[in-house]
């Protein structure tokens, strides 16, 4: 078994980075570094919010110079450490590098939740989640600017890991399993990033109507007493916002069923990325993804999947051609 030297988180506000970093550090006996502690200390310094220092940094480069230099010189210290940090994972070589990302209105949820200081505050829901957006935005485009490097995709991490609606126990006894070598290590090894999805925000790209066994009780008590950690990995696409099954229908409707909060995954393409016959993974999830098919799963497994842009322009279309529609 290979265990790597340090294990550095990525996320953004709200996705659960922190919380989770302090326990897994606390577990394995590491010492914790925070970038974003770092942060609110120097805009609280300056007397500005969060926000604010960010937007600065992207005109003055000695806020991100600073920080940048401090992360370097822990990576090449060679020391075995737990870092909570939004860029460490292109400083870090020989690390687990852990991608947190949760549904934007949870986000926004839990940021409210938490005693706030003078770096960070909000007053309502809606401005959460703008403010929190604005925020990540405005690091993405500073780290593609500076860096050249876009904390968006993916396949910058080893672990990419869903927090909408797993405890913190289950997000950590996965990343401490896929850590130690127990969990995928061959997706690990081999295709990382091992994804670790919510399968309620995981969306069919086939009719319910034409797959079959999606019922099948055997199938599905045997996926209940395995767990899923034990479940094969679905081979899943990704647009840049949604989640997509390529093959794995009938596993992710065995995890809904079993009320499981966590899936393995392998990504087979994303953004622009070829899924199958030269269809990116956004133009084959606009051409799969319709709004019946997205009801019809819906219905069959009690959960709700917004409807992406594509579908709800589609949906309007079909509306407006229907007969006595505008009458």
């Amino acid at each position: 078994m290979t265990v790597r030297q340090s294990i550095v988180f990525n996320g953004d506000l709200g996705s659960g980075k922190s919380t989770v970093s302090v326990e897994i550090a606390k577990r394995l006996g590491m010492r914790r570094v925070s970038v974003g502690d770092l942060y609110r200390q120097m805009a609280q310094e300056r007397q500005m919010t969060a926000l604010q220092l960010n937007l600065h940094a992207e005109l003055d480069q000695a806020v991100d110079g600073y920080v940048d230099q401090l992360q370097r010189d822990i990576a090449a210290s060679g020391e075995r450490l737990v870092m909570d940090s939004r860029l460490a994972w292109h400083f870090f070589t020989d690390a687990l590098k852990v991608h947190m990302i949760t549904e934007p209105g949870e986000a926004a949820r839990r940021v409210l939740l938490r005693p706030s200081g003078p770096a960070e505050s909000y007053t309502s829901m809606e401005e959460a989640k703008a403010k929190l957006k604005e925020r990540s935005e405005s690091e993405r485009g500073r780290f593609i600017v500076r860096y050249g490097v876009d904390k968006a995709r993916l396949r910058n991490y080893d672990l990419i890991c869903d927090t909408t609606r797993a405890s913190a126990e289950e997000v950590i006894e996965h990343i401490v399993d896929a850590y130690e070598g127990r969990l995928c290590p061959d997706v690990l090894r081999d295709a990382p990033p091992l994804l670790l999805l919510d399968p309620a925000r995981v969306y069919p790209t086939e009719d319910i109507a034409a797959l079959r066994d999606l019922w099948d009780t055997e199938f599905v008590g045997d996926v209940a007493a395995a767990g899923d950690e034990a479940l094969e990995p679905l081979r899943i696409g990704y647009t840049g916002e949604y989640f997509f099954v390529v093959d794995g229908h009938r596993r992710l409707s065995a995890a809904l069923q079993n009320g499981f909060r966590l899936v393995p995954a392998r990504l087979v393409a994303e953004v622009d990325e070829p899924v199958v016959g030269g269809l990116s993974a956004i133009d084959y999830f606009t051409a799969q993804v319709r709004p019946s098919l997205i009801h019809d799963w819906e219905a069959a497994h009690k959960i709700e999947l917004p409807l992406p842009e594509h579908a709800l322009l589609g949906e309007g279309a079909v509306l407006a051609g229907e007969p006595g529609a505008g009458s």
